[in-house]
């Protein structure tokens, strides 16, 4: 299961309409998922912390979170939840693209007031918490589309727009005079490429010289960068993707643990027991059985 496939595992439990593009679906770790490694889409997103606590990483920055505390990320964002040990966290989604809120015509409010958010080119907190003065109206904002997704009253993508709108004008109001200072992000473009990349084909074989290559890199630049910007090297961090992404196989399906192995990338059963034991602390059998 790649990152894509993670944001649709929920698709039964989620509030979706194919022709209104507003996404939510409950999560739990680590009954649904170990962890949600590293990655990033196009999309705005919310995370809503209901029980427990936790870990939310963006942007390489890790933020310790706990019930009713809300993650704000913005479209390009890297960012991975992980929870603590022995403990369950449960998290809503809340998933939309930009273009949700885009108007036409004569009317540059997305441009001139949204596209500065999205674009982050205004300091907004990444954790909102009850200490934040935006905080009572954005968590009211989601609570009351919640509710709104329960019934899908007529007209009900009025009431989710208006609501995400109210969200927005609230940050902005209140943010609108921290601007950022710009920044040269050409290499983190270049390391969300190779992270894509891998979302996608982690189950092929992977070389150094190809990802240094995706990214205009020489192998050792490309070694020396990855592990500076990330804190392990390329092989390290796959390697550990793939295991986590059989983490998952091995709570929502019924195949082998040879035939998730191979799904995975590890064409050596042995070697993929071990590293498995390794991360997560017990055999590939041992945690389906514990989960």
């Amino acid at each position: 299961m790649n990152i894509p496939e993670y944001e649709s595992y929920h698709e039964k439990k989620s509030h979706f309409d194919a022709d209104f593009p507003y996404n939510t679906y409950l999560c739990s770790i680590p009954l649904d998922f170990a962890n949600v490694p590293l990655h990033w889409h196009d999309e705005v997103e919310f995370i809503y912390i209901k029980k427990g606590s936790g870990n939310i990483s963006v942007d390489f920055t890790t933020y310790e979170v706990q019930a009713q505390d809300i993650a704000l990320i913005f479209p390009g964002q890297l960012h991975a939840i992980s929870g603590h040990p022995d403990q369950r966290m449960e998290y809503e989604n809340i998933i939309f693209h930009p273009g949700l809120l885009d108007t036409t015509g004569a009317d540059t409010s997305f441009h001139s007031f949204l596209q500065p958010l999205f674009s982050m080119q205004l300091v907004c907190p990444t954790i909102l918490t009850k200490k934040d003065s935006c905080y009572t109206t954005v968590r009211n904002c989601l609570d009351h589309n919640d509710n709104i997704c329960m019934e899908f009253p007529a007209g009900y993508p009025l009431a989710i727009k208006g609501n995400l709108f109210s969200i927005f004008f609230t940050l902005y109001t209140n943010y609108a005079d921290k601007k950022r200072a710009p920044s040269s992000g050409k290499n983190m473009e270049k390391l969300k490429s190779v992270i894509k990349y891998m979302e996608l084909h982690y189950s092929s074989p992977m070389s150094i010289a190809d990802m240094a290559d995706l990214a205009g890199f020489s192998e050792s630049h490309f070694m020396k960068f990855f592990k500076q910007t990330m804190g392990v090297s390329f092989t390290s961090y796959l390697n550990s993707y793939r295991l986590t992404m059989a983490g998952r196989l091995l709570l929502q399906s019924d195949d082998t643990v040879l035939s998730i192995a191979t799904s995975v990338g590890f064409d050596n059963l042995s070697y993929f027991n071990r590293a498995f034991k390794k991360q997560f602390g017990m055999t590939p059998s041992a945690y389906r059985a514990a989960n």
